[in-house]
This record gives structure tokens, C-alpha cells and sequence, in this order.
């Protein structure tokens, strides 16, 4: 059984770790809060945006077979860009990103496609680094997440595509949907496809109308389709930020009850100890009076 001071030593301890978690708690709910507007402020426009490339495609005035953009081919080379967050200590989210980025690569190569990795984020890329399937890193620009970081990493993934290094690029990034759920969710980034369905859905919901376009609805979407590719990245990357605050926060919030519930168990053990060392020391007086009296 361990002593008085080494129980007494664990237990301050404890409560020092369980100050530091109250406080990474507090930090992680006031950049939540401020990662979470940004989102919601965000959601209003990218979804804007998809309408008017929907609305684009749905007028029947694009060709969209001489974009670049939107040239499918066959499969043989996919890319990946997995988006996870920079720092840690934030519960199982950023392990949950790269299990899912696993599975998409063993999907992938079972189909017998070769599939390279984009880490945005520097847990990603410390983990997918040993492979030789890992292509390259953006990290340290998780912790704020600004708009021209998100267009270089889009840039690069156009390149590759329209240069013919891949056939294919999808997307992995948390998606927030409130603080205790934050999904793995994988897209399909490049070719850009609006489907059909897509474009039928949102013809129903609009009001039926003519639109005159200036300059030719050619230019008008060649000039969207990197916008739309910038647009998606961004979000992506916003959606993975707020939901790395929500992830830390909630995993705060455990490791405080935690170390709560270690402290209260330590005290027992300490009051447990305690008691014995008195119950021994009252037997040795008794036992040295009784061998007096014999």
C-alpha cells in the first residue's frame, strides 16, 4: 500500500492537471464560438454558389465537356486531400479523419487504382508521411484558417488534375453538425460534377425565368469553375477547424470530470491509508502494554 505523501503528492497533481484541462475547456469553448460563425456565415454562400453553377449547368447553355475542369477519364491515379487539424488533445477526431482516409485508400487499390495523399494539417501528415503514397503537406495553417491558404491548396489540386497526375481527387474533412457529432465525410472534389438530379432539384424550388448573362455564360463559368474548387477547400477546411474546437472541447470536458473522479478516489485511498497507520500504531501501544503487564 503506498504511503500518506506519495498519495497526498498524486492527488495535488491531479488537481493541477484538472486546472489545465478547466482551462483548455474555456479556451476551446471561446474559439469554438468564433470558428462557429464564421461557419454558419460561410454555409449561406457556398451553398449560393452551388445554386448558381447549378442554374448555369441547368440553362443547357454550357457545354461543360470543353472545361478541363469537368473532363472525366478513365480511373487509374486518384488523389486524396485529408484536412485534419495541426495540434492534438482533442479526443478521437483526429484519429477518426485518418481512419477514414484509410479505408478510402484500401477501397481504392482494391479497385487497382494508385491513389496519393495531400495532407492539409499537421496530424495528417505526421501519420501518412512514412508511406510512400504520401505526396505533400500544408501544415501550421489549421490554427486559423484564412482564405488564400485554402486557394493554394485548391491551385495545386488543379494542376495536378488538369496536367493528367491524377484522374481523380476527393476530399476528407470533419464535418460539424453540432458540439458532441462532428462526422468524417468524404467528397469528390475533382472532376467537378453537378449531377443531374442536382440541377432538376433546384429548378423546381426557383421561379421559372430567362436569364440574360453578360459576358457569354462560357466565360461566366470558366471563370466559377476554380472559384467553386476554392469555395470547397475552404469550407472544408472551416468545417474541420470548428470541428476540432467542439472535439476539444468535449475532451476537456471529460478529462476535468476525470480528474474530479481521481481526486475523489485518491481522498478514500488517503482517509483508507490514514485510518490503518492509526488502527497499527493504537495495536503497537496496545501490544507493548500488554507485554509490560506480563
Amino acid at each position: 500500500m503506498p504511503n500518506l505523501r506519495d498519495i497526498k503528492r498524486k492527488i495535488e497533481a491531479v488537481k493541477k492537471i484538472g486546472q489545465i484541462t478547466r482551462a483548455m475547456n474555456m479556451v476551446a469553448a471561446a474559439k469554438l464560438r468564433g470558428a462557429q460563425e464564421r461557419v454558419e456565415r460561410f454555409r449561406p454562400y457556398a451553398s449560393k454558389f452551388k445554386a448558381v453553377m447549378t442554374e448555369l449547368v441547368g440553362s443547357g447553355a454550357v457545354n461543360t465537356s470543353q472545361f478541363e475542369l469537368m473532363q472525366t477519364r478513365d480511373v487509374k491515379k486518384v488523389e486524396l486531400v485529408l484536412v485534419t487539424a495541426d495540434r492534438g488533445l482533442c479526443g478521437a477526431f483526429n484519429a477518426n479523419l485518418i481512419n477514414k482516409a484509410e479505408r478510402f485508400i484500401r477501397e481504392q487499390k482494391a479497385k487497382g487504382r494508385d491513389v496519393s495523399i495531400v495532407c492539409v494539417g499537421k496530424k495528417g501528415a505526421q501519420y501518412f508521411r512514412k508511406f510512400d503514397f504520401f505526396r505533400k503537406a500544408y501544415e501550421d495553417i489549421m490554427s486559423r484558417v484564412e482564405i488564400f491558404n485554402a486557394r493554394t491548396v485548391a491551385r495545386e489540386a488543379m494542376r495536378a488534375f488538369i496536367e493528367g497526375e491524377v484522374d481523380e481527387t476527393y476530399i476528407v474533412y470533419g464535418y460539424f453538425i453540432n458540439v458532441v457529432r462532428q462526422v468524417p465525410k468524404v467528397e469528390k472534389l475533382l472532376p467537378i460534377s453537378i449531377e443531374e438530379e442536382e440541377v432538376e432539384e433546384q429548378a423546381e424550388e426557383q421561379i421559372s425565368g430567362s436569364y440574360i448573362y453578360e459576358p457569354s455564360v462560357e466565360e461566366i463559368f470558366a471563370e466559377l469553375l476554380p472559384l467553386y474548387i476554392n469555395t470547397r477547400v475552404f469550407a472544408a477546411m472551416l468545417e474541420t477547424a470548428v470541428s476540432e474546437q467542439a472535439a476539444r472541447m468535449t475532451a476537456m470536458d471529460n478529462a476535468n470530470r476525470a480528474c474530479g473522479d481521481m481526486v475523489h478516489n485518491l481522498t478514500l485511498l488517503f482517509n483508507k491509508t490514514r485510518q490503518a497507520a492509526i488502527t497499527k500504531e493504537l495495536m503497537d501501544i496496545v501490544g507493548g502494554a500488554e507485554a509490560l503487564k506480563g
